[in-house]
């Protein structure tokens, strides 16, 4: 059972490769994430009888690679970009506006729209916090299958509809499929700075797990690489390969979720998904053309800044348009602690709201 589980790991990822290397040459955004996840959930939801047995993707495989991310995002902090963070105040009072109403908005989508119970809908509605939102609603007897669908399919839209809109606006591709890298170019990166680079990552991920951080793999080695680059003691940098690589295992991961889904009920999902970012869209939109008065942050900064998505997908938007990643992931942590919160508070203080 092990052998054959390590051994389907093995073919997702070399699924993952070519779906990722096809979609770079064809110029989509996000080549190796989205390839590597469209090819491996094509084979998962439609051949499930070629996975093993209760087969997961190793969650600690995975982890490496999450971190990896976290890692190359937390080196892009500057203090140049420190210094930016007086801009940042009232888009972070944006953000905190839009967890309510996007929760409010998705909540009354499940509800009516998918007829799901108070508490699937409850916690199928939250606009991040994806692992956080899965562990508290299993805690109160959702419908996993359900909640973990909606969950992962609210991130997979908004980094396929955002990044291809902006291709679309913008008339050039963005993130990776643009060229560009939260990595290094380099590949001749010092053996010195890698190996920094690593036992950041290590270090990271155990202080992020210990302090728990929201998303903690990714957010401890960010928060690890960021105090580095800022002390001035060493760089953190790793080869783009390594970047390459996270993105096709973690697009690999994300299609294996696919697996045992019939088609009614993943047509239902994507659906409901489909109008659920929408909304958070239209939501995060609103906002972000209410603050272009009022910060000097360019509009398309903002709406990136609220779209419901990864940070790691949001965070290569950012680069294609020229600002720093860190400073919108910075929003996305934000939002994903106060999504957190929401969900604590409400499902212990208001029970009636998500069991009636």
């Amino acid at each position: 059972m092990v052998r054959n589980s390590f051994l389907f790991t093995i073919l997702l990822i070399i699924l993952g490769t070519i779906g990722g290397g096809l979609a770079y040459y064809l110029h989509l955004p996000l080549p190796w994430m989205l390839g590597s996840l469209f090819v491996t959930a094509l084979l998962c939801s439609f051949f499930p009888k070629s996975l093993p047995q209760n087969y997961k993707f190793p969650q600690k495989f995975r982890m490496i690679f999450v971190a990896t991310v976290g890692l190359m995002i937390g080196a892009q902090v500057t203090p140049d970009l420190v210094s930016q963070f007086r801009f940042v105040w009232m888009s972070l009072i944006g953000v905190t506006l839009f967890v309510p109403l996007a929760f409010w908005g998705n909540y009354t989508i499940f509800r009516r729209f998918g007829q799901y119970d108070p508490v699937t809908a409850f916690y199928s509605a939250a606009p991040g916090g994806l692992m956080e939102s899965i562990a508290l609603g299993e805690e109160r007897g959702c419908d996993i299958k359900i909640l973990t669908t909606q969950q992962f399919l609210r991130i997979i839209v908004v980094i396929v509809l955002v990044p291809t809109a902006m291709s679309i606006w913008l008339g050039k591709p963005v993130g990776s499929s643009a060229g560009e890298s939260i990595a290094s170019h380099d590949v001749s990166v010092p053996a010195t700075t890698i190996a920094v680079s690593f036992v950041a990552a290590i270090v990271g991920l155990y202080l992020g797990r210990v302090l728990k951080f929201p998303a903690s793999q990714l957010t401890g080695p960010l928060f690890m690489a960021a105090l580095i680059n800022l002390s001035g003691i060493a760089t953190v940098a790793l080869p783009e390969i390594v970047l390459i690589i996270s993105q096709l295992v973690i697009g690999a991961s994300l299609g294996s979720r696919f697996a045992g889904l019939t088609g009614t009920m993943l047509v239902k999902a994507m659906g409901l998904s489909m109008m659920s970012v929408c909304l958070m869209l239209s939501i995060g939109g609103a906002i972000s053309f209410g603050l272009i008065h009022l910060s000097q942050t360019p509009f398309d900064v903002l709406l990136i800044s609220f779209s419901p998505g990864g940070i790691i997908e949001m965070a290569l938007i950012a680069l294609t348009l020229g600002t720093n990643p860190a400073l919108v992931s910075l929003h996305h942590i934000y939002r994903i602690l106060i999504t957190i919160v929401a969900m604590g508070l409400v499902g212990r203080r208001f029970p009636n709201v998500v069991a009636q």
